[in-house]
């Protein structure tokens, strides 16, 4: 499978805003959004964004675009299967915005990320994948595979000896987790407890947007 394997900083000054894609390095001086805030390229500094009309204004559908990009990017998806979550979300009843976010929410290397086993999505989708996690004491190597209500997550009992997850739990009850999770730092594990309401999700995404982009 494809992936992005550029400088993800890029993406955030792209967007034009911090999308914490490093963890913590974002909040340090050495982000490079805070000594380079302006999209990357030749022309960064000065050339206006593409799909601003002469009046200045950006077009409806470079907002759209921009949403899209944004919570694609935010939760390291790619276009093909950030299309099929949608499609998925269109078939389920309810806001079909709210029910794309909710689906991105319950990925598997964003729960990690959301319970405070990883500093980043990027790095819970690689602790996924060298099989650091058990899902209901099955060993999960799929950072895409989608939880549901009750399911289990938990750090695998061979892992406990690595130097990492050794400290985990202190650096893990120093972050917050959403009350849609329950989090044992003391076992390294957590349960999903429902879906996750709008409030919860990172209100900067803009998911009415995505659903016109894709109503188009």
């Amino acid at each position: 499978m494809s992936k992005n394997i550029g400088p993800v900083c890029k993406l955030c000054r792209r967007e034009g805003e911090k999308l914490y894609l490093k963890g913590e390095r974002c909040y340090t001086p050495k982000c490079a959004f805070e000594r380079r805030p302006f999209a990357p390229g030749q022309h960064g500094r000065t050339a206006s964004r593409g799909g601003r009309g002469r009046s200045g204004r950006e077009s409806d559908y470079l907002r759209q675009l921009r949403a899209k990009q944004r919570a694609r990017r935010v939760y390291g998806v790619l276009e093909r299967q950030f299309r099929r979550y949608y499609e998925v979300a269109l078939q389920r009843r309810g806001l079909t915005g709210l029910n794309l976010l909710q689906i991105l929410e319950s990925r598997l290397d964003n729960v990690v990320y959301r319970l405070g086993y990883a500093s980043s999505r990027a790095q819970a989708r690689l602790m996924v994948t060298h099989g650091h996690f058990v899902v209901n004491e099955r060993r999960m190597d799929v950072p895409s595979m989608l939880l549901r209500e009750g399911d289990i997550v938990s750090v695998r009992e061979g892992s406990h000896e690595l130097e990492y997850f050794k400290v985990l739990g202190e650096q893990a009850d120093a972050r917050t987790s959403p009350g849609w999770l329950n989090k044992d730092t003391k076992q390294l594990s957590g349960v999903v407890q429902r879906l996750p309401e709008r409030a919860e999700i990172d209100g900067s995404l803009n998911e009415q947007l995505i659903v016109e982009y894709y109503s188009r």
